[in-house]
């Protein structure tokens, strides 16, 4: 029996409840937010005591601990410490865990997707999942088992891979709630996740503050010590002092999720034993030395010894041993149109036999006794890939939705079928699974070129037109007069938007505003909503006419009435919201710094 999530029906109850109660009138507020208060730490001592009812029934052998889940369906590669003294501290407390991943791809890849199921198993147990974006160590690189740097990215490529893995991570924490829900797992109060870019940290705390913290506990002969250090050192490649101080700032990173956010656990692939390592010792002298901070948060709660903790998950590797990623130049995108739906069923479908089994364990939340029904019928007959179908199925369903995944199953059996009956059969999908028109998942693609004709020079609705944000330029006006709009920047507007991806909202702005928020001359970002996005790659009016391309307003001649309704309708509106004195944002970002000029 694996561990549930927390779950009471006094707190259902509670929910009803509220969601049920009459409106109060205003002068009753304060006793109002006393209530929710009083609520909340109910809520809470339910969890907690929810928590130790488990715990008990662990140790008496009634249910598996969720590291002995994990371990079952073979997502524990090496325990980072002792794995008993990891167990009991997630038996006994309910501690947070957190992955990370640097955005110096485009894309996530399937070679993420095995820390990122931890966190996914973790989050519908009721354990505070975050997903960790590099922001920062982005820049710098992971030098871990590598011979040479990594080829430096510039600030566009950069911002361009975090809004489009920030985006990613976004729709997998939804796909996970829907996809639990496939399976039995029911949202609770107490679920927790959270994407948080470590910029929040680095680009706000002083270097003094890390170094009086953290570069006085490092070890530098541990440091040294280090294989992949070694190997740089001796085999004349050298290493810069920015490389060798990854592992201090993967260390910082995790001291700062411990104190913001309770996550005393960290998973990473096979190749981060080392940093988990090196973090996990240097965060246990902080806190020896920090006993004031020890006292307050963490005394009589979990032993010292086994905080922090980590393990690591196997290494995704080919057929032939080799391993999935950018670099390895063989990464199967997330990215639909980098890698589109159909070649990522395909992918799954063209999983080797003795692989098929232990996939399934890893990429799908199918329970294990059904696993093993599903390989008995499997090998009755290999030819047929039941269990292969099973699995890409159910991947790009995780990944892309119901809809998408069975496209990608009709257009595979539309090429073998004999016939267009069989083509077709089975395809409908329950209406009870089918994704509203809302639905993250159901998005258009964030990718968008644009000729600097239809940027430079524009009024934001009708960029926000012609980038398919909205489909007229009233619409795109609307918005922007009803603040539905934003743009990616820099939050007080006075610099280039830096790696902690701001926006702010769009206003009604002359035209000759909007050029000052392209990148590096060739990125704008723009959002509408919570999940409309739109990352918008700016040529030249020739490059986009050899690349063939097309968007709205494209090669239309602008009528010179159309220009001056347009400049009429920003005045009226300044005027009507009283901004007709306001001064346009000093907003450059032209140059793509990453810090404020």
């Amino acid at each position: 029996m694996l561990l549930r999530s927390y779950s009471t029906n006094a707190a259902r109850a509670s929910v009803l409840r509220a969601k049920s109660s009459p409106r109060v009138a205003v002068s009753v507020a304060p006793f109002q937010k006393r209530s929710i208060t009083q609520q909340h730490k109910r809520r809470m001592r339910e969890a907690e005591d929810q928590w130790k009812m488990q715990a008990e029934e662990i140790k008496a052998g009634k249910r598996k601990s969720f590291l002995e889940s994990m371990e079952e369906r073979g997502l524990v590669n090496n325990v980072v410490g002792d794995r008993d003294a990891l167990n009991k501290l997630w038996t006994e407390a309910r501690v947070g865990i957190y992955a990370g991943v640097d955005p110096t791809a485009p894309s996530l890849h399937v070679g993420h997707m095995l820390p990122f199921m931890v966190l996914a198993w973790a989050y519908v147990h009721g354990i505070r999942s975050v997903f960790l974006l590099g922001g920062s160590t982005a820049s710098i690189g992971d030098p871990t088992d590598r011979l040479d740097a990594r080829a430096s990215q510039s600030s566009v490529t950069r911002k361009q891979n975090m809004v489009n893995m920030h985006l990613q991570l976004k729709k997998l924490g939804v796909s996970i709630e829907r996809y639990g829900a496939k399976y039995g797992y029911e949202q609770e109060w107490v679920w927790r996740r959270a994407i948080v870019n470590n910029n929040t940290w680095y680009l706000k705390a002083p270097f003094l503050e890390i170094m009086r913290t953290l570069g006085k506990t490092a070890r530098l002969g541990t440091m040294l010590g280090r294989d992949f250090v070694k190997n740089r050192l001796n085999g004349g490649s050298g290493m810069s002092f920015a490389e060798f101080c990854y592992p201090l700032m993967q260390a910082w990173d995790w001291w700062q999720l411990i104190k913001q956010q309770n996550v005393l656990v960290q998973v990473g692939g096979s190749d981060q034993a080392g940093n988990i390592m090196f973090g996990m010792e240097t965060i246990k002298l902080i806190m020896k030395k920090d006993t004031e901070y020890w006292r307050k948060h963490w005394d009589g709660k979990v032993s010292q010894s086994a905080a922090p903790m980590g393990f690591t998950t196997p290494l995704l590797t080919t057929p032939s041993g080799e391993k999935f990623g950018k670099s390895a130049g063989n990464a199967v995108w997330l990215d639909k149109d980098m890698t589109p739906v159909f070649d990522l069923y395909q992918f799954f479908l063209r999983t080797p036999d003795q692989n098929v089994e232990q996939y399934l364990k890893y990429f799908t939340f199918l329970p294990i006794p059904e696993i093993t029904e599903l390989m008995t019928k499997h090998n009755e007959d290999p030819s047929a890939r039941v269990a292969q179908h099973k699995l890409a199925y159910e991947f790009v369903e995780l990944i892309h939705g119901p809809i998408e995944a069975t496209k990608a199953e009709a257009a595979h059996r539309s090429l073998f079928a004999k016939n267009d009956n069989d083509a077709t059969a089975g395809v409908e999908i329950p209406p009870e699974r089918r994704l509203s028109d809302t639905n993250p998942l159901n998005l258009p693609s964030p990718h968008a070129t644009l000729p600097r004709s239809l940027v430079a020079g524009q009024f934001f609705h009708k960029v926000l037109w012609s980038a398919g944000l909205v489909n007229s330029k009233a619409e795109g006006f609307r918005l922007i007069v009803n603040n539905g709009a934003s743009v990616g920047s820099r939050s007080d507007a006075q610099a280039s938007m830096d790696d902690a991806l701001s926006y702010v909202p769009i206003k009604t702005w002359s035209a000759d505003v909007t050029e000052k928020f392209i990148i590096d001359n060739s990125l704008l970002i723009l959002r509408v909503g919570k999940w409309k996005l739109k990352i918008v790659k700016v040529v030249s009016d020739e490059e986009f006419e050899r690349l063939g391309l097309s968007a709205p307003g494209w090669r239309e001649e602008e009528d010179s009435m159309e220009r001056v309704k347009d400049e009429g309708m920003i005045q009226k509106s300044k005027t009507r919201m009283g901004h007709g004195n306001k001064k346009e944002p000093m907003t450059d970002m032209s140059k793509g710094e990453d810090n404020k000029s």
